[in-house]
């Protein structure tokens, strides 16, 4: 055998450190382990004591070390590509230990007051003891709120603190969680169904036990975490905005914008691409104007889509409908575009009342096969007078389909690949890829009415402004004013090149169902390698046609 041949005591070495790590992974994320759908893990939460989160540091430096101790040029085609990117996510977590993101757990949009919630209604509901692992999970409630404090308490030791701004809203928040009775809480939500199987004394016993882990446990909890930030942690909280006003903020920012965007591209150089994005859009805007008849520019089209009364729903069941208008409108025209599509449904349900105030305008929730648990499409119902109907259609094929449900789903549903592969999210690519998913309305029969069209130009500018007040403010020390007063001058409110370099390099040849296939197949993947992976499916298929 030559260095070069595939071996399989290297392939049987990789994939045995692929199934080691993902075990561990699931006992020490029991929450990944749920939303999978992996049993056994649905009474815990991940251990965010100081000894955990040192002993997954270390753990991180071992599975570099076994890596490294893989031949890889011993692999298969498929086992190189395995390995590069399990290399990749270990790297990224080793980078990412230099900076201590754990002192800042919470923010508006994102920490225990919103998780815990969205974790408890993603647990399967099969059986009894589905039932009783939720209870366990309620008690475990006040430990983890207890750790979330001492993280907090640690950043305001170290000077790493979070922007005011994006915590002042979370007692608000938190007391909304615990204001009504526990009957009728967000947490008691599991316990709102049963399946026949079983029977009404044993469903009161556990709907007792739940109720009362609410009442005497999770409510004491949150309660006691509302004290901590509005009478410790806000008084410490910072009126500057950037990660560059931390202790080496910018580099920690430099390493964020890398992890995030999968590229080598620099804070600069993303800034100056946002600039160059939103000029390339402004002008589609204002073809767009013209070809209307608009008599104004675009300050005043922008205005007219904001207030017009004809652009928004009066009543929150016209709005869900509509949505769900726009999906089944949508899922028709799929087939044409792709040649494989997910098993996985999806359906289209309000953004829960607790969360609403401070949740986006949409976003969608994975599902799970193997949990029972079809993706969820949350539109967000309140204030009406901050939803117009002409961003609906591009809102919808970005969070679900053929955006982020569909991609997702196939991901989940991958066949012979190790599960990491089914569950890693890239959030340049996923994102990309539902931002591209937007650009196909005209292809699935959508965009027909020119406000629509506008919604489509409106989310894309927003989205590459983003890159500029982003790096602006992280980086340039842009006030949230500045930020601000940009997003609001340049949208109402980087388009993925690949598929013109494919669609040019096959000429009359392109078959769009191919690419779609060809992009989705191996799931979420950094953008370097991806761009890689495209450029010998282009190849293969050259090669296949000749």
């Amino acid at each position: 055998m030559t260095m070069s041949e595939p071996s399989d005591k290297e392939s049987r070495k990789l994939h045995e450190l692929f199934s080691s790590e993902w075990k561990e992974t699931l006992r020490e994320s029991p929450e990944l382990a749920t939303y999978v759908g992996v049993p056994g893990h649905d009474d815990r939460w991940t251990d965010h004591s100081f000894e955990a989160i040192e002993r997954r540091r270390k753990r991180a430096h071992r599975t570099l070390t076994r890596l490294h101790e893989i031949d890889r040029g011993r692999l298969g085609k498929g086992d190189r590509l395995n390995h590069d990117l399990y290399l990749h996510r270990t790297r990224d977590e080793i980078d990412s230990q230099q900076f201590p993101d754990e002192y800042m757990p919470l923010s508006q949009l994102q920490g225990v007051q919103q998780d815990i919630v969205r974790v408890l209604q993603m647990a399967p509901t099969f059986a009894l003891q589905d039932y009783e692992a939720v209870v366990e999970r309620l008690r475990g409630i006040p430990r983890l709120l207890q750790q979330t404090a001492a993280l907090m308490e640690r950043g305001i030791q170290k000077g790493i603190v979070a922007p005011e701004i994006t915590i002042k809203d979370v007692p608000r928040q938190i007391a909304g969680l615990i204001s009504g009775p526990a009957a009728k809480s967000p947490f008691a939500r599991p316990f709102q169904r049963f399946p026949e199987t079983i029977s009404a004394s044993r469903r009161e016993k556990v709907k007792r036990a739940a109720f009362a882990a609410i009442e005497a446990k999770v409510y004491p909890a949150f309660a006691a975490l509302k004290t901590f930030i509005e009478e410790k942690y806000l008084p410490k909280t910072r009126k500057t905005i950037g990660l560059g006003d931390l202790p080496d903020g910018e580099a920690w920012y430099a390493l964020k914008a890398r992890q995030y965007t999968t590229t080598k591209l620099t804070p600069c150089e993303l800034h100056d691409l946002g600039l160059a994005e939103v000029e390339r859009i402004r002008g589609e805007f204002d073809t767009l104007i013209r070809k209307i008849r608009f008599k104004g520019g675009f300050p005043a089209f922008a205005e007219f889509l904001r207030t017009d009364p004809r652009f928004y729903h009066t009543e929150p069941e016209a709005l869900l409908r509509e949505y769900r208008d726009v999906c089944k409108r949508i899922d028709p025209g799929l087939v044409k575009l792709f040649g494989r599509l997910p098993r996985l449904p999806y359906g289209v349900v309000p953004v829960p009342e607790h969360a609403a105030k401070s949740a986006p305008t949409a976003y969608y929730l994975p599902g799970s096969l193997e949990g029972g648990r079809p993706g969820w499409y949350f539109a967000n119902t309140y204030n009406l007078k901050a939803r117009p109907r002409w961003e609906m259609e591009a809102l919808t094929l970005h969070e679900a389909v053929p955006g982020h449900h569909l991609q997702i789903a196939l991901a989940r549903e991958m066949g012979e690949v190790p599960e990491f592969r089914k569950h890693d999210m890239h959030i340049a690519f996923i994102e990309g890829w539902a931002l591209y998913a937007e650009s196909l309305g005209e292809e699935l029969g959508m965009y027909a009415d020119p406000y629509s069209k506008a919604g489509q130009l409106s989310y894309e500018v927003w989205r590459a402004a983003r890159l500029v007040v982003d790096t602006g403010i992280h980086v340039m020390g842009w006030s949230r004013k500045k930020a601000i007063d940009y997003l609001t001058g340049h949208s109402c409110k980087i388009k993925h090149d690949v598929r013109k370099k494919a669609a040019a390099h096959f000429g009359d040849s392109f078959d769009l169902r191919s690419f779609h296939d060809a992009v989705l197949a191996n799931a979420a993947l950094p953008l370097e390698i991806l761009e890689d992976e495209m450029a010998a499916w282009m190849e293969d298929a050259r090669g296949r046609s000749q």
